[in-house]
């Protein structure tokens, strides 16, 4: 994590409208990108947000318990409504200085709690920017903890249900998290990894383990490319899982992030694969 130069303004190379420009082919794949946004606190920025604005099609915006502050939050809503870029809200265990990547034990209730509350907080920012928060991703560890954990999947989605509406839910295909959204009646939208390793069991490799994040260019884009158009994935151990999606993630936390996205994006274009935001 860098520190914050008030004085600097980082190049933004447009890359064109986020939407569909001219007539659209309706036979096209199609597939959101999504990034995670936001991901700083006080005068320090992990992500650059702006330049990954002009990229995604939709952005997970930090909730401030992992990561994020109001002022961030209120300005990275601000810029994704300018861009039309879709706001949902990264939600996560209370851990700042983990930043949210470690296992919690949290109660139901009170994670339930927790996350209607970081909704709630997004939900002003968006709102005040035009725009409002049109889905909601899990990060981190309870991201991985709410695929195979029912009382955690089941915390974060009572946690949507309480900020009222049908907020969409994005997790990893298979998972408890999007069964229990379905059982709830909210959309579960399936999501997939360009730079992340996958199991053999169709689930990620831990950030502790070696291969867990991809940083080769060529294999990022040959993931996206894969996920996009035959919706599959290789795995560790040289095999093939399925891996269909209506939604991409690059992480913006990488180094090289940006450049990374404007690859996968100018590729996916490029084999005709049209990006869209999931949510209306």
């Amino acid at each position: 994590m860098t520190q914050r130069d008030e004085g600097a303004v980082d190049p933004v190379t447009p890359v064109g409208p986020v939407g569909p420009v001219g007539p659209v082919d309706d036979t096209a794949p199609v597939i959101d990108l999504n990034a995670d946004l936001g991901e700083g606190f006080g005068r320090w920025e992990l992500t650059h947000d702006e330049a990954l604005l002009s990229v995604v099609s939709s952005a997970n915006v930090a909730c401030g318990f992992h990561a994020g502050d109001p002022s961030t939050m209120r300005r990275v809503c601000a810029q994704a409504a300018e861009r039309g870029v879709a706001i949902g809200a990264q939600v996560a265990y209370r851990d700042l200085a983990g930043f949210g990547r470690r296992p919690m034990e949290v109660p139901e209730n009170e994670l339930a709690d927790e996350i209607a509350y970081q909704i709630g907080a997004l939900r002003v920012f968006a709102e005040s920017a035009g725009a409002r928060v049109a889905y909601v991703k899990p990060h981190g560890a309870l991201y991985n903890r709410a695929v195979h954990d029912e009382g955690q999947a089941r915390a974060v989605v009572s946690g949507v249900l309480l900020t009222g509406g049908e907020l969409p839910v994005l997790g990893l295909p298979g998972s408890l998290l999007l069964g229990a959204a379905e059982e709830a009646g909210l959309p579960a939208v399936a999501e997939a990894f360009a730079d992340r390793g996958y199991t053999a069991r169709g689930t990620l490799v831990p950030r502790r383990e070696p291969g867990a994040v991809i940083h080769e260019p060529d294999t990022v884009v040959s993931q996206a490319l894969g996920i996009a158009l035959r919706g599959s994935v290789a795995t560790g151990d040289g095999g093939e899982v399925a891996a269909g999606a209506r939604s991409l993630c690059v992480h913006g936390d990488t180094p090289g992030a940006v450049a990374l996205a404007r690859r996968v994006r100018q590729a996916l274009a490029e084999a005709g694969v049209r990006i869209e935001a999931f949510t209306p």
